[in-house]
C-alpha cells in the first residue's frame, strides 16, 4: 500500500493519478473538510482515510501497513492572518508524520518541499540543489515553513529514515482546482485581469512531468538527497506572451517596477491584517518575485531518469481545463 498525502491538492492529486496508472495500491489521506473535486476520477480505484497533519494519531492509523508514503500536503499560503497555523501543519505535521512513517517500517519517503528553499545567485544564475542556503534567506511564513520542514526532513534521513526530498518548481496543467498562485495568473491572464507584468521570472513545469518526477524519486533517488523537479526558465513577460499564443489574447505591455510592487504590496498587506480580508497581492508573493527563480534540474535528469514534459502543451491544457471549468 501506498499513502498519499495532499492529494486533494493540484500536484499530489497527479502523484496519485500517477500511481493508480501504474497498477499501485493508494490510500490517499484527507481532512473531512477537503474537497474531492481534483480527483473525482480516481474515487473508486484508490482508499479513503481522513485525518490532519496536526492529528498525530490519525497520521499512525494512515500509515499502518503501507510500504511507501509520498508526503505532498502542505498549508500553501502567501497572507495568513495566524502564520502559526502554517508552523503546526507544515513543520510540525511533517515531523509527526515522517516520525510515524518510520515507527511503521515504511521502506520509502518522498517528501514534496519548494523551490523556494533554494538558495538563489546574487548574479541571477540558475540554481541547483547544492548552492548554499539558510534560514535567513527565507521571506516571508510559507518559505520559512517550508525550509523548516525540509530540515526537519533532512535530519531524518541523516539518522536513516529513507527519505528522498523532491523540490518542484512552478507546474502548470490540468486540475488545479484551488488554484494554486501560477494557476491564478492563467486564470487571471484569461478573465483580463491582468494590465501590467513585474519583471519577474519562473521555471514552468508540466505538473505530469513533476508526477512522474516522484515516482522516480521513490525508485531511483538518494536517501537525504534533494532533486529540483523543473523545465523551462521562463521571463514573465515570456509566459504572458505564450498565453497570447495560445488564448489569442493580448499581453499586457506595462511592466510595474519592482519597487512598486512592493509598496502597493506592503500596504495592501497591511490593510489586510486589520481587515481580515485577503490582500489581493500579498507581500510575501512580491518579495518571492524579487529573485527570478530560474533552475537547473540536471540532478534529477541524471540520477532519476527526470525527463521534463512540454510547458506550452501543459499551459494549453491547463487553459482548456480553466475555460471549460469556469
Amino acid at each position: 500500500m501506498i499513502l498519499v498525502t495532499g492529494a486533494s491538492g493540484f500536484v499530489g492529486g497527479h502523484v496519485a493519478r500517477a500511481l493508480v496508472r501504474a497498477g499501485a495500491p493508494v490510500r490517499l489521506l484527507l481532512r473531512a473538510s477537503s474537497s474531492t473535486a481534483a480527483i473525482d476520477d480516481l474515487l473508486d480505484r484508490v482508499e479513503i482515510v481522513r485525518g490532519d497533519l496536526t492529528d498525530s494519531a490519525s497520521l499512525r492509523a494512515a500509515v499502518a501497513g503501507c510500504e511507501q508514503l509520498f508526503h505532498v500536503a502542505a498549508d500553501y499560503r502567501l497572507w495568513t492572518r495566524d502564520p502559526q497555523s502554517m508552523y503546526r501543519s507544515n513543520v510540525e505535521g511533517t515531523a509527526s508524520l515522517l516520525d510515524a512513517a518510520a515507527d511503521a517500517g515504511v521502506s520509502r519517503i518522498v517528501y514534496t518541499s519548494t523551490v523556494g528553499c533554494m538558495g538563489w545567485p546574487a548574479d541571477g544564475r540558475p540554481t541547483n540543489e547544492e548552492y548554499p542556503v539558510s534560514a535567513a534567506d527565507m521571506s516571508g511564513h510559507y518559505k520559512l515553513s517550508k525550509f523548516q520542514a525540509e530540515q526537519a526532513a533532512l535530519e531524518r534521513a541523516r539518522r536513516g529514515v529513507p527519505i528522498v526530498i523532491v523540490n518542484p518548481t512552478a507546474p502548470v496543467g490540468e486540475r488545479d482546482v484551488k488554484p494554486t498562485p501560477t494557476g491564478k495568473i492563467i486564470v487571471d491572464f484569461l478573465a483580463d485581469r491582468m494590465p501590467a507584468y513585474l519583471d519577474t521570472g519562473l521555471n514552468l513545469v508540466d505538473v505530469r512531468a513533476v508526477a512522474e518526477g516522484h515516482l522516480l524519486a521513490a525508485q531511483n533517488g538518494r536517501v537525504g538527497e534533494r532533486y529540483l523537479l523543473g523545465d523551462r526558465n521562463m521571463e514573465f513577460r515570456e509566459i504572458l506572451e505564450t498565453l497570447a499564443r495560445i488564448t489569442g489574447k493580448r499581453a499586457p505591455k506595462i511592466r510595474i517596477p519592482y519597487a512598486v510592487a512592493y509598496a502597493f504590496a506592503a500596504l495592501d498587506t497591511a490593510v489586510a491584517g486589520i481587515t481580515g480580508k485577503e490582500p489581493r497581492a500579498p507581500l510575501e508573493g512580491v518579495k518571492l518575485a524579487h529573485h527570478k527563480m530560474f533552475i537547473d534540474s540536471d540532478k534529477a535528469q541524471r540520477e532519476l531518469g527526470y525527463r521534463p514534459g512540454d510547458v506550452e502543451a501543459a499551459l494549453r491544457r491547463a487553459v482548456e481545463w480553466f475555460r471549460k471549468n469556469g
